[in-house]
């Protein structure tokens, strides 16, 4: 009589592991709610469209690939929480976290897992600096970005008098750092400043700047606070060349500002859609997702590395899976990709763009 009466719940274990192992998993995760939402949806997207294409051709040894969300809102607590959901939940890789903010501290759970986590977005070197053999980073690094930021502030436009903000996040405070480091020697820095991301008005900070009457403000931030800050700079007349990272390089930045966005400057890789192996990413996306995502193409090749990992080891066991990672080389849509012993990408282009005519085209 036990046996019967346990039976129905023996038999929903069974189908429970059966479904699991029917299935690979991976995760994406990213804020998928609030400010940066859009971001989040953006790395989704190229994931989505990644797995579709796997499934249509029968998925991996046989088995169909499946995409577990977390919402991690930005927040480095919310990120470690979705990490530990993820490791919970025998994802064999996790693409995210899109800020550096969210990532460094999830790679720690994500390590000691033994889950993989290839980042899309986030650019502060620590990430990969850890000693971490299975975190990985398809875009480049704040120290790449910064100098080219540097060099472009110095050598291109010309300014030597400098006032530098940032949003206290480990990517744009990161990013700051890495392009003061490189101007200091070089460059009068009249102010080095932190603001709260967050927030609806950024006049007081913005009011000081305009008495050291610098020729450039470079932001280390995300797009919302950036919209705001240019707005309010043209409403107090602080006349000053706005330079940003890659963080502010999406649509909504234009929305946010209106015109006064036009003439801003930031960094970012070459425009996919200069990319002859891009093509077949660009068509498929736009069909189904309409306009490309800053990171939409990152987060794409960054699941299809993940899974061509898997298919040529033969296995989803993740430490073999990150063995065949730090090894493989991968003609992807943004191109070539090989990673170093960080876990970084070997090449890693940075240009500049400006908004003109409310579009982002490269700074020629």
């Amino acid at each position: 009589m036990a046996i019967k009466k346990y039976l129905p719940c023996l038999l929903l274990l069974c189908v429970s592991a059966c479904k699991k192992e029917d299935v690979i998993r991976i995760g994406i995760a990213g804020p998928l709610t609030g400010d940066q939402a859009k971001m989040g949806y953006d790395l989704i997207n190229g994931v989505t469209l990644a797995i579709d294409e796997w499934n249509a051709k029968g998925g991996i040894l046989g088995k169909k690939i499946v995409m577990l969300k977390g919402d991690d809102r930005r927040d480095p607590r919310e990120a470690v929480s979705v990490a530990n959901k993820m490791a919970n939940e025998d994802v064999v890789g996790v693409i995210g976290h899109f800020n550096s903010s969210c990532s460094v501290p999830a790679s720690t759970i994500y390590n000691e897992a033994g889950v993989i986590q290839i980042t899309p977005a986030s650019t502060n070197p620590k990430l990969t600096e850890q000693g971490f053999k299975n975190v990985f980073r398809i875009c480049g690094r704040d120290d790449q970005q910064g100098l080219v930021g540097a060099r472009f502030v110095l050598e291109r436009l010309k300014k030597h008098k400098i006032a530098i903000l940032h949003d206290k996040t480990t990517y744009g405070q990161g990013l700051a750092d890495e392009f003061k480091k490189n101007v200091e020697n070089k460059a009068d820095v009249v102010a080095y400043e932190g603001i709260v991301q967050g927030e609806n008005d950024y006049t007081a900070v913005l009011t000081k700047l305009k008495q050291q009457t610098p020729e450039v403000i470079y932001f280390g931030g995300i797009y919302p606070e950036a919209g705001l800050m240019v707005k309010q700079m043209k409403e107090i007349g602080l006349e000053a060349i706005f330079v940003a990272g890659d963080g502010v390089i999406d649509p909504e930045f234009i929305k946010i500002g209106g015109k006064a966005t036009e003439g801003v400057y930031l960094s970012f890789g070459p425009s996919v859609k200069e990319l002859p192996t891009a093509k077949h990413f660009i068509d498929e996306y736009t069909k189904r997702f309409g306009e490309i995502g800053p990171y939409s193409v990152y987060s794409y090749d960054a699941a299809n590395i993940l899974l061509s990992a898997m298919e040529r080891c033969k296995n989803t066991e993740r430490d073999k899976v990150a063995e065949t990672l730090r090894n493989i080389k991968y003609d992807g849509a943004i191109g070539h990709i090989e990673f170093d012993e960080h876990g970084d990408v070997k090449v890693a282009p940075y240009i500049f763009w400006v908004v003109k005519d409310g579009k982002f085209v490269p700074a020629q």
